[in-house]
């Protein structure tokens, strides 16, 4: 691989990518093994492409854990998998009433974005018409956008939920190819794939990212980028492992920030235009550098995730403030009642 030294070349490359032109696979591993000393070069090379096409604002998202545990998955990482020995709480789906209240939530720390994920392989008939009732009650009454996370998906659900409002679904790749069966061997690669892409096709807005910190090599991190490119993913969740000790993963080293802030840099280079979203295990990785994320990243989640704490709305709110960065409003309005 030809070595990439000179700190101009970052800014550089922006600019082409700015133009028009995609990275290299061999440029973006070289974003992954820069110096400390050109970290703060890449970064600002890489906010030149988020200042390109999202200036300095930031969205904000809220997820609700709709049904926590159970899960007959044997996820590396999760704690709600069937491996998992964490001490998580286990409930059914919520309520109607209790997914509504939750959106109203969302809106008091300023998200534009209300997430609603379900642990479980897919989700049932009576699962899917009980979120889709929830969501058509949101839109009737709010702007914010929903995106649901419930797992695999047939066709008729997917088509159900588009027909309630929801605006996006995710499904998460998690890791390459390559490293997808150290992960999971319960579901495929290709599983995960064709979720995503069913979620186009019904007309959802598709969201998939990665967790990084799994044991992945660079050259895996690089091919995560390049799928989710191939995929067209409009948003890109960037987790950043949390190990949770009761999972096989617990006792997994946790990033340094500055791997962390190349990880995002050449997420931004690799796919310029799309949202690249900082979400789990920001606070335990990125820590007092949290900030500097946002000058590659457009998006982060606000408030807790699914069973570990995040930051509080407050503190988030004021990162956001201090850098001189916007929350961004929701573009959606309220669905037309029917």
């Amino acid at each position: 691989m030809t070595t990439i030294t000179s700190n101009t070349i970052w800014h550089e490359l922006a600019e082409k990518v700015i133009a028009g032109y995609d990275v290299t696979r061999e440029e973006a591993l070289a974003m992954l093994t820069v110096k400390d000393h050109e970290i703060l070069t890449l970064l600002d090379a890489a906010y030149r492409i988020r200042y390109h096409y999202y200036g300095n604002r930031v969205k904000l998202n809220m997820i609700v854990n709709a049904k926590s545990g159970l899960c007959p998955e044997d996820c590396a990482y999760c704690s709600q998998s069937i491996v998992s020995q964490a001490p998580v709480a286990k409930y059914p789906l919520l309520s109607r009433e209790t997914l509504v209240a939750r959106a109203a939530e969302a809106k008091s720390r300023k998200a534009g974005t209300y997430c609603i994920v379900m642990s479980g392989r897919r989700p049932s008939n009576r699962e899917i018409e009980e979120v889709a009732a929830a969501v058509e009650e949101i839109r009737r009454t709010t702007d914010l956008k929903i995106c649901c996370c419930l797992g695999l998906l047939t066709p008729e659900q997917a088509e159900r939920l588009v027909k309630a409002g929801v605006h996006r679904y995710n499904h998460n790749l998690n890791t390459s190819r390559h490293h997808y069966g150290n992960i999971c061997t319960t579901h495929t690669y290709d599983d995960r794939v064709a979720t995503v892409e069913l979620s186009k096709q019904s007309g959802m807005s598709p969201c998939s990212g990665a967790i990084f910190g799994m044991g992945e090599s660079d050259e895996e991190r690089v091919e995560i980028a390049f799928a989710l490119k191939a995929l067209d993913a409009d948003s890109i969740p960037c987790n950043f492992l949390n190990p949770i000790e009761g999972t096989p993963l617990g006792g997994t080293a946790v990033l340094t920030p500055r791997e962390c802030l190349k990880i995002l840099a050449m997420m931004r280079f690799v796919n310029p235009a799309k949202e690249i979203r900082i979400a789990g295990g920001r606070e335990v990785n990125l820590r007092s550098l949290q900030p500097l994320g946002l000058y590659a990243a457009n998006s982060i989640f606000v408030g807790d995730y699914l069973t570990t704490e995040g930051q509080t709305p407050e503190a988030d709110w004021k990162m956001i403030a201090d850098l001189g960065f916007k929350i961004e409003s929701s573009a959606l309005g309220p669905m037309p009642a029917r």
